[in-house]
């Protein structure tokens, strides 16, 4: 049972499952889901942030079970981490208008994808921890830079 259901979460409900880019299926379910709560619940994309950081401990464990269960230390069809990553991200984007959520899209992918420091350091923590760490970092990066943009009006 525990196993189905951090298989459950860690695939986001079977995103990981994706033939081709999973981690971008991931991002691409987190933000359809974002876009429902801000647009339709009423959510202020600020409260994205305390969403991916309760959602980030549920995360970690399911990680670390499914990647224990199959052997390896970050697979791929893990994708929970690209989820609440995307929500950091959109954390910052603001209201929801096109520019800003492609924005947060594409930068969180693009960080998540780089790895530049410290994120490529934080997968080689051990575990789930490890799995989860890097893309809440990639999150971070891609937040920051959005924020930036918008003090310039580029969005």
């Amino acid at each position: 049972m525990k196993s189905k259901a951090a298989n459950l979460i860690s695939t986001w409900f079977g995103c990981g499952y994706a033939p081709f880019g999973p981690g971008t299926a991931g991002s691409l379910a987190a933000l359809a889901i974002a876009w429902l709560l801000v647009r339709y619940a009423g959510w202020h994309a600020m409260w994205l942030a305390p969403l991916a950081i309760a959602s980030t401990g549920p995360a970690i464990w399911a990680a670390g079970v499914t990647a224990r269960e199959l052997g390896q230390k970050d697979p791929q069809r893990v994708v929970v981490d690209e989820v609440v990553g995307q929500w950091l991200a959109l954390a910052a984007a603001g209201p929801p208008n096109y520019r800003s959520w492609i924005g947060a899209f594409v930068l969180f992918r693009l960080f998540d994808i780089w790895k530049p420091p410290p994120v490529r350091q934080l997968e080689k923590i051990p575990g789930g921890a490890g799995i989860v760490a890097d893309d809440l970092m990639a999150g971070i990066y891609a937040a920051l830079v959005l924020l930036l943009a918008g003090c310039f009006n580029l969005y």
